[in-house]
């Protein structure tokens, strides 16, 4: 993704402390002071622009929804559009490299993991960067309760096909699995801005869901 410089980025996010939490270190083990309740905290890992993550906040203000964003120029737009819906309480955003989730979460602190049209990192040499890797299955898995969740979705088939392999070599349960989600799309779904795109051009949805086991 080609990203647009925004010089004026990193002074907004300072200026939003409420809804960017500048620290999220000092939260791990206790984000349920940052919400002031014990509901159940999902995370979207690769916010982007934060469509799925506010409309699903909107949908279910009884869990407490977080976005992961590493981008200035990015996290900004998910920002603008969480101010424009008044800054749900349920909802926050950190400024963080999901590859270092276990710094700013601790075990049972995420319920569930949501990865949305992440980089496919197609090249061989590049696997260990995709999100759906054995490496940051680890990572989630350190991080969810027990039994804890994956929902993934994208429109890349050669990612989708290696997710599947990656998480059922990992143990995992495979849950769900839609090879055309809008075939058939479920009443509740929340389309991020990349589904809307490739819908509109005809491409198919790949979808699943899948659960760790307990040990």
């Amino acid at each position: 993704m080609r990203l647009k410089h925004k010089p004026w980025a990193a002074e907004y996010i300072q200026q939003h402390p409420d809804v960017i939490i500048p620290n999220p270190e000092d939260y791990k083990g206790k984000w349920n002071e940052v919400f002031g309740n014990d509901n159940p905290i999902h995370i979207e890992v690769g916010t982007g622009k934060g469509q799925f993550v506010l409309g699903m906040a909107l949908q279910n203000p009884d869990i407490n929804y977080i976005g992961i964003e590493l981008f200035d120029s990015v996290i900004v737009c998910a920002l603008e559009k969480i101010e424009a819906e008044n800054k749900p309480s349920n909802l926050r955003l950190l400024k963080v490299d999901g590859a270092k989730l276990e710094e700013f979460f601790g075990k049972g602190d995420v319920d569930r993991v949501y990865l949305n049209f992440s980089d496919p990192w197609p090249k061989v040499r590049h696997a260990k960067r995709r999100l759906t890797h054995e490496g940051f299955l680890k990572i989630y898995e350190n991080i969810l309760v027990d039994n804890g969740e994956i929902h993934f979705k994208t429109d890349n088939r050669g990612l989708f096909e290696y997710s599947l392999v990656s998480m059922n070599e990992y143990g995992m349960a495979l849950n769900y699995v839609s090879l055309d989600l809008h075939a058939n799309m479920p009443e509740d779904n929340i389309m991020t801005e990349y589904e809307e795109k490739f819908s509109k051009l005809g491409q198919p949805i790949y979808r699943l869901e899948c659960q760790y086991k307990t040990k």
